[in-house]
Parts: structure tokens; sequence; C-alpha cells
């Protein structure tokens, strides 16, 4: 799978200034709506589940009867680092099953630095992309999408990059304001994240949400995670994706496959 838009490839040789100049501009080009060839009300990890179609054999957002018989194919992407090296993985899921996986190993080119989270990830991932066969109906990456000061995190860059419906899920919250407590809430549970003085977009917009997948009973709890559009998806229906996509864990299915892949592949090289 190939970039359909090379002009946004990150480069990490790029200044600064550069760098944030191309994510306003990856900004004004992403879609933080819903624009899918499936039915997100089809996503499942329960293959045995009879899922919903509408009443016409149609979907209800464009797709025909034809594509609302299969369940999408959802794509997962994480990495593990070694010193100087970065791997790559993606794992594709139809329902519960995976049907294709992937990783690449490349040099690591660019520190951390908050904001600019995708021109030290973007390319690694891009080249794991290269080995795989499939074309992912949805991708989920582990960070920011629209949460992000530019509105233009990992998922946003690669997402417009690759042109495929993408979602963020960051465990920490990068910006934004939530507007309520996130703390001990139930699983299911989701807080809606606006835009503030940090973000590009107007005060108040909804850029995301914070997400109770799984939830402890008792005096611990668990911390949410932050789930917000990255391309071709609504905020709304990436929280809802990702708590269809979350079974016994606290991370989504597909990006905790490719957690352990990338983990199992680091192991194999040291």
């Amino acid at each position: 799978m190939e970039p359909k838009h090379p002009k946004f490839v990150p480069d990490s040789t790029d200044s600064r200034e550069d760098m944030q100049s191309l994510q306003r501009g990856i900004a004004t080009r992403a879609a933080f709506a819903d624009d899918l060839d499936f039915d997100p009300r089809r996503i499942s990890l329960r293959t045995d589940e009879s899922l919903p179609s509408s009443d016409d054999g149609s979907s209800g957002d464009g797709t025909d009867g034809a594509a609302e018989t299969a369940e999408p194919l959802i794509a997962g992407v994480d990495q593990a680092f070694l010193d100087d090296r970065v791997v790559s993985a993606i794992v594709c899921m139809r329902g519960n099953e995976t049907v294709e996986r992937v990783h690449a190993v490349t040099p690591l080119e660019f520190p951390y630095i908050p904001g600019l989270l995708s021109f030290r990830e973007g390319d690694p991932i891009l080249a794991a992309f290269s080995e795989l066969d499939s074309v992912p109906d949805l991708v989920l990456f582990d960070g920011s999408g629209r949460i992000h000061f530019r509105e233009a995190g990992l998922a946003t860059h690669v997402g417009l990059t690759l042109d495929v419906p993408a979602i963020g899920v960051a465990k920490s919250l990068l910006c934004g304001t939530p507007r309520a407590n996130t703390d001990d809430r139930e699983a299911g549970e989701r807080i809606a994240i606006e835009a503030n003085e940090d973000v590009a977009a107007p005060p108040g917009t909804v850029i995301g949400y914070a997400v109770q997948t799984k939830q402890f009973a008792g005096n611990r709890y668990i911390n949410p995670l932050f789930v917000s559009p990255g391309h071709r998806v609504s905020a709304e229906t990436a929280a809802d994706c990702v708590l269809a996509l979350t079974d016994e864990y606290k991370l989504p299915e597909p990006t905790r496959r490719a957690d352990a892949d990338a983990d199992e592949a680091k192991r194999e090289i040291e």
C-alpha cells in the first residue's frame, strides 16, 4: 500500500517551521467527517453476532448492498523502539480474525518532540504499509489524530497521506479540554474533548473523546483512551469504533495485536 498523496510524506530533515506549516496544510485537507466505504455499525469482534443492516439492503451511508455483506477490514498500527531503529507493525483484522500482519525495521532519525510525532514515526509506518498487500477500510494508530495543536497528529498525517479512514488512539491527552472529569468512569462512557486556546480549531469544537474502554471494580481505576478522528472519520464514529473493537483489554484489539507483534519482532532482533 503506497501513499496517495506523496507530497504529505513526513520529512524528518525539514525545519521545525516547515514541519508545522505542513501540519497546518494537512489539517485543512483532512476530513473530520464520515467518508467511509462501509457501515461502521458492522464493526464487531464477535463473528457470530448478527450485524445490523438497513431495511433497503444499503448501508445508509452511500455504500451498496454488496459492501454491506462483508465485515470491514480494520488495521492496527503500533511500534517498538530499539536504540537507533524502530519496528513498525501492522495487523489487519476482519471480525476477530487476523488476515495479514507485516512489520518494517527502519532507522530512527528524529527525536521525540510533542506535536511533531509524525515526523519521528510517520515515515517508518509508511515503510510498513509498503509491505502490506491488503487495503484496510479503517486504520487505528497508536497516537493522536485531531487532538493535536495544529489538528494534524500522527493518525491525521499518515491517514491523509494514504487517503485511508483513520483514527487516533492515544493513552494521554496532548491538548484540548474535557467537558467533564474523566477520572473513574464506567466502561463504555465517553467525555467530549473540546478545542481550547492551544488548538487551532475554534474554541469549543469537539476534537475527540475520552473513551473508557475498560474499568476495574473497587478502588483502582483504569484511565481512559483519548480517541480522535484522523481522516475521513467523525469524532463520534471514532469513539464508536474503538468501543466496538475493544474486548478483554483496555486497547482496541487491532492496536493491541500490533503492539504485541512489534514487541515480538523487537525481541527477535535483539
